[in-house]
């Protein structure tokens, strides 16, 4: 049977200390030069302390040989083993293998993709359905702060920021040489004075193909716009479509995506009709599109990834119902209680003065372009592929303007309902209530 004293004895002897029945023979000089006991107490409850901490984290070589069979034995080493099957594994067109994932936050996938132009309206969501499902995202950037809010998309590692020149090839290919999929959203609805449309949507797109057949990426997903056509009168229509081609001459597999204008957060379409006090148009607002959410495009992007079947084809993603922004109008005026005055000037009067605004202030306001875009609707490629082929389900605009517009509202009717709940509200007073059962 061993004794307390023994199990201390040995652990002093391994700590290099006096024994117990030594600190005891000294206990009395020891008082000499202290009025009370508590000292010797307060040291014996800390040895104490050391010695429970040594027994629990098995780092005392002392202990075990003196308790013998009662020595502790080190708990068995349990590893979590992942069932994995011949399915969850892909080969991708360069023979690399991917392990599929469930997804998630915290998921770690095998794709790395690079997002050009990730800074953008279409970017944060693109990226954010990336980083969630597990992929690594390259974000290439130009200006520091207009990338900070990419970070929390994803979990810590997933967004990797790397900062590059659209006119420096050597930037972009240090962007692009890790990974497996590449997106290339970069564009600019209205020229500035550093970028021409031409040096975006051409020149751009040129050197980012270019890198992408260098490194022979196996993906390359190519953002273009509707109505993307060389010989469009619009210059940002033109050089979208000469993109698509020296995309495609560069790259032939590239996958072609032509958004209709988007809706959403930071939009140019609901915003640009909610925040206009003055509203300076050319074409009385009668310019038929297809509104899209910017969702549901970020949605069809991610999937592009995973479906090998959408390399090489073309891609028109636009809503369920048409419109103009005459008939969106109204909506917007509902929802943020307020009424706009729509000014209406002649083109060839509009048009250069959105040149010289432009090319004169410092901040965005009307291209000269985009006046021309007015008098030009959309038209649908009846051989491209939508939505449909992608399973989804694109969402209508009447039923998301409360979602974006609330923020436009007075304080003083910030609480209102959307306008649907309010005129059902009021269709109520007037209703019998057995009408209404």
């Amino acid at each position: 049977m061993f004794t307390n004293e023994s199990i201390f004895n040995g652990l002093f002897d391994e700590l290099g200390l006096a024994s117990w029945s030594r600190a005891d023979r000294l206990l009395p000089e020891v008082n000499e030069f202290r009025p009370h006991q508590r000292p010797l107490a307060e040291l014996r409850a800390l040895l104490l302390s050391a010695l429970t901490w040594c027994l629990t984290m098995q780092k005392c070589r002392a202990i075990n040989p003196v308790l013998g069979s009662r020595a502790f034995v080190p708990t068995p080493v349990q590893f979590q083993v992942q069932r994995r099957f011949l399915q969850d594994v892909s080969i991708t067109r360069t023979g690399k293998p991917l392990l599929k994932v469930q997804g998630g936050r915290s998921s770690l996938g095998g794709h790395t993709a690079t997002v050009f132009g990730a800074t953008g309206f279409l970017g944060r969501y693109i990226v954010h359905k990336l980083a969630t499902q597990g992929c690594t995202v390259v974000v290439p950037y130009r200006e520091e702060m207009m990338k900070r809010h990419l970070k929390v998309t994803g979990d810590l590692g997933r967004v990797v920021f790397i900062e590059y020149d659209l006119r420096n090839t050597q930037s972009i290919e240090e962007s692009v040489r890790h990974s497996d999929v590449v997106y290339n959203l970069v564009g600019r609805d209205y020229p500035t004075k550093n970028f021409s449309y031409n040096d975006v949507h051409v020149d751009g797109t040129e050197r980012i193909a270019e890198a992408v057949a260098k490194y022979d990426i196996d993906r390359f997903i190519h953002v273009s716009s509707y109505n993307a056509d060389k010989n469009s009168p619009s210059e940002f229509f033109a050089t979208k479509g000469w993109g698509e081609e020296v995309a495609r001459s560069i790259y032939p597999e590239t996958t072609l995506v032509r958004p209709a204008p988007m809706f959403g957060f930071e939009d140019r379409l609901l915003h640009r009709l909610a925040s206009a006090t003055n509203l300076f148009t050319a074409n009385h607002l009668q310019q038929r599109f297809w509104p899209v959410h910017a969702i549901d495009v970020g949605t069809a992007l991610e999937r592009m990834l995973h479906d090998d079947t959408t390399a090489a084809s073309t891609f028109e993603l636009y809503g369920p119902k048409e419109y103009s922004p005459a008939e969106i109008a109204p909506f917007v005026d509902r929802e943020i209680v307020k009424r706009r005055r729509h000014i209406n000037v002649p083109k060839r009067i509009l048009k250069p003065a959105a040149h010289l605004l432009n090319k004169y202030l410092w901040w965005p306001t009307m291209s000269a372009d985009e006046v021309e875009r007015e008098f030009i609707d959309q038209h649908i490629d009846p051989t491209a592929k939508t939505f449909k082929d992608l399973d989804i389900e694109p969402a209508e605009l009447s039923e998301l303007t409360f979602h974006y517009l609330k923020g436009y509202r007075s304080a003083s009717y910030y609480d209102l309902p959307p306008a649907t709940e309010r005129e059902r509200a009021e269709e109520k007073k007037y209703v019998h209530v057995l009408d209404d059962q």
